[in-house]
């Protein structure tokens, strides 16, 4: 049914989207001509890319709310990214976006729709990675006055992206995804000089998940190290042997207790993980979203491969080491000190040595933790 859709839009993208542009393209407008005062309920949109995606685009949602404290902000996501949304303090307002066809029901279509009629002034649509005709569509449907997107990803046989009546300049260079995101709001004049990935967990969650990782074998107090050892891309895996590795390192040169992390069809990395150390680690199998950003929090850093589980932990505020690829850290890594990447040069995660990635979390956490309990064991060799 998926692949059905994606076909479909995609024959819909090459055929009939010229026309649409001819009798309902809107007419582009300069953000001098934009009524600012009259912008009360702003509609973020990104239902579509990765959950990293998605978590890269928070800088932009702390801009909006900075350019306009007192509006209502509203957030169109995939299902599976509203875990990152609940209780975000820049988010008034949750619309669902169930990508399976078999999700949705007529309860939920009405829902959605009376959520998207609901007077919206500003629509927004953070299209940096890919341009997805549905959220574009999406847009329209709010009947928002103003919409505004990237002018970059014009569709096939398209002039512009005439969806769109504020078109954001896009610069043709190397920057990081949230500087891509802010690139689009920063047309408005919404700016931020923090430039972190954010979600909040409550202080109820982050003891349910303490209670979670004891009842596994944690020990509150010791040296505690999270090890996330999967991703859905192939290519951006570290070989399980080399977390193992590094994990008996660890726990042998400092004593520190590892607690291993894992996602849905990756226990067959868990098995060889636990085969190739001498010792029991604490074991989290795939959790709901918040409850594994939760568990991170537990840790002194967390060592996890390029994916969105990296950005979850950046958002839960968590230092980490991760591996990366193929993909450039420059536009993927989370910003900021407390977060490092560690490439080979020929840019394939297995020839990621092991004492490399050993000696940035050694530095990470000397910088992070100097003095701290939970570092204290790795600072004193």
């Amino acid at each position: 049914m998926k692949h059905f859709w994606y076909h479909l839009e995609q024959f819909f993208k090459r055929n009939f989207l010229h026309w649409l542009e001819k009798f309902f393209g809107k007419k582009a407008l300069s953000p001098a001509q934009v009524d600012y005062a009259a912008i009360r309920r702003i509609l973020v949109i990104r239902q579509h890319d990765m959950l990293g995606d998605f978590l890269l685009s928070t800088p932009a949602l702390r801009a909006l709310r900075e350019r306009f404290p007192q509006a209502h902000i509203g957030v169109l996501v995939r299902e599976y990214f509203t875990g990152t949304v609940a209780s975000h303090p820049f988010v008034d307002e949750l619309l669902q976006f169930y990508e399976h066809g078999t999700r949705w029901t007529w309860r939920r279509i009405l829902s959605l729709w009376r959520q998207l009629r609901s007077g919206w002034d500003l629509a927004v649509v953070l299209n940096t990675v890919s341009h997805s005709l549905t959220s574009d569509v999406l847009a329209f449907l709010s009947g928002a006055k103003y919409v505004l997107g990237s002018e970059h990803r014009v569709f096939p046989g398209c002039e512009r992206n005439f969806f769109y009546n504020l078109l954001a300049p896009y610069a043709d260079e190397i920057k990081p995804q949230s500087e891509r995101n802010l690139d689009i709001v920063r047309h408005l004049g919404a700016n931020t000089d923090d430039l972190s990935e954010t979600m909040r967990l409550t202080q109820v969650e982050r003891e349910a998940a303490g209670l979670i990782l004891k009842n596994n074998g944690w020990q509150e107090g010791r040296l505690t190290i999270g090890m996330h050892v999967g991703a859905g891309k192939i290519m951006n895996r570290w070989p399980a042997w080399r977390f193992a590795d590094l994990a008996q390192l660890l726990h042998d040169d400092h004593g520190a207790q590892i607690i291993l992390f894992w996602g849905g069809n990756e226990t067959a990395l868990s098995r060889e993980f636990c085969m190739r150390i001498d010792f029991k680690p604490v074991k989290i199998p795939p959790r709901e979203l918040r409850e594994m950003a939760a568990c991170f929090t537990h840790c002194a850093a967390v060592i996890c491969n390029d994916t969105g589980v990296m950005h979850v932990c950046a958002a839960a505020g968590v230092p980490l080491v991760a591996i990366f690829g193929p993909t450039d850290p420059q536009e993927w890594k989370p910003i900021g000190d407390k977060f490092v990447a560690v490439r080979h040069e020929s840019l394939q995660t297995e020839a990621v040595e092991v004492e490399k990635v050993y000696a940035a979390l050694l530095g990470l956490l000397h910088k992070e933790y100097r003095g701290h309990h939970r570092a204290q064991n790795v600072l004193s060799k």
